[in-house]
């Protein structure tokens, strides 16, 4: 199932206005959290890396031993919480985004500077892969086919584009209301982010695994060797997310 998640700008605060900075974008001027240049890139790559590690390895873990223990309910609770917990750790640090999606709708849009996007998506993808090769080789010893994205039986490209559309929508629309409105309540990202991932699991789950997430769609078809349409989640969702965030922008007060 997928997951990503998550958080969509740089970290925040609550500081004063005068200690915001802003820059440009498409004539229009995002704002950009002053204290986010307090923290070296350096660190913010190491906790993209490791919140998407831990994220993965909560996630694929969950597939492994669905058939044991927990159905796709289950797996979309466990995932929810780990993007829940982990936006809540993170996303003073980096943002927490662990999704390559969001961090490319972050730089077009502004909350993210542009020289921070490929080392973000290195991150994300590095952390991605080395969470389910650890579980499937060390853990567990053996590889799982379900733990990688694949359309189901079925389930066309065109049906999985548009669903990974979606559900990718959804997730910034979400993102974007609660993280970037200052008239929304900043105390409640982490549970909005995590109740959206659980939501969009149960919904796309079994059509397409509800990856939502680049990173989480390539770590383990690299493991798996199974790229079936990968095609379809690395442009439906960028795509449905540059498009849920742009909806909320031209709706916002």
């Amino acid at each position: 199932m997928g997951s990503t998640m998550i958080v969509p700008m740089e970290p925040m605060n609550h500081e004063e206005d005068a200690n915001i900075v802003t820059h440009r974008f498409f004539g229009r001027r995002p704002k950009i959290p002053a204290n986010m240049a307090a923290v070296p890139l350096l660190k913010k790559v190491m906790a993209e890396f490791l919140g998407t590690f831990i994220l993965m390895f909560t996630q694929v873990s969950s597939i492994m031993i669905m058939d044991e223990v927990q159905g796709l309910m289950g797996i979309a609770v466990s995932v929810g919480l780990a993007v829940t917990v982990l936006v809540i750790s993170l996303v003073h640090i980096s943002g927490c985004h662990m999704n390559p999606a969001v961090s490319i709708t972050m730089a077009v849009f502004g909350h993210l500077p542009p020289a921070h996007l490929v080392p973000y998506m290195a991150a994300q993808v590095l952390g991605s892969t080395a969470a389910s090769f650890f579980v499937c080789k060390v853990i567990h010893h053996r590889v799982h086919p379900g733990i990688a994205t694949v359309p189901g039986v079925g389930v066309g490209a065109a049906e999985a584009f548009f669903v990974e559309f979606i559900v990718t929508f959804i997730l910034l629309f979400v993102i974007t209301a609660v993280a970037t409105d200052p008239h929304a309540v900043k105390e409640l990202l982490g549970l909005a982010v995590g109740a959206t991932i659980v939501m969009n699991i149960l919904v796309a789950g079994p059509s397409t695994g509800a990856s939502m997430n680049p990173a989480r769609t390539i770590g383990p078809a690299i493991v798996t060797g199974r790229y079936t349409k990968i095609w379809v989640y690395l442009v439906a969702q960028p795509l449905g997310a540059l498009a849920g965030m742009g909806a909320y922008v031209t709706i916002k007060l």
